[in-house]
């Protein structure tokens, strides 16, 4: 039995995570489609499996724990490998953060896709570094340390800007 009972379950559903996995997926740089393929994924693994959370943590942490794996693999998959000439490339567009924030936004996109998994889980899902380590495959010490050089390196790069600009 799917983690939702009719219809109804299953839109409620999708309205509440769906904008949590869209967002985690373009913490990967992965683009508005590539995103939306990870989303649709999740559901349909989700309708496949026979498995009920007791609680909205459990639920939220199993769903994101989903979208960092497809992530991933979709990120280790051949097509993204493939070279593609620079005159191709189309700016991504990233909607999670207001417009007057593209600076910091800018700034978390060019980090290593360990920091800026760990900026995102903390800050934009509220999880403690106990709850990131489970979800990512770390130690909680070293998902402090992530989160403490991803700190350090975006103020380097937001103090670097703004002196640049006056």
């Amino acid at each position: 039995m799917p983690v939702w009972q009719d219809a109804a379950d299953a839109a409620t559903f999708v309205r509440l995570y769906s904008g949590m996995i869209l967002r985690l997926c373009f913490t990967y740089s992965l683009g508005r489609a590539d995103a939306q393929d990870v989303c649709q994924n999740i559901f349909l693994k989700l309708l496949q499996i026979d498995r009920k959370f007791d609680t909205e943590g459990e639920t939220r942490a199993f769903i994101l724990r989903m979208a960092i794996n497809e992530c991933k693999d979709l990120l280790k998959s051949g097509w993204r490998r493939r070279p593609v000439p620079l005159d191709e490339l189309i700016e991504r567009e990233v909607p999670f953060l207001p417009a007057e924030d593209s600076g910091v936004l800018t700034a978390v996109q060019r980090l290593p896709v360990k920091y800026r998994e760990v900026i995102y889980l903390y800050y934009y899902e509220g999880y403690n570094a106990e709850e990131i380590a489970a979800m990512v495959g770390a130690k909680p010490a070293a998902v402090r340390q992530r989160l403490a050089r991803a700190r350090a390196k975006l103020k380097q790069e937001l103090e670097g800007s703004e002196y640049e600009t006056v």
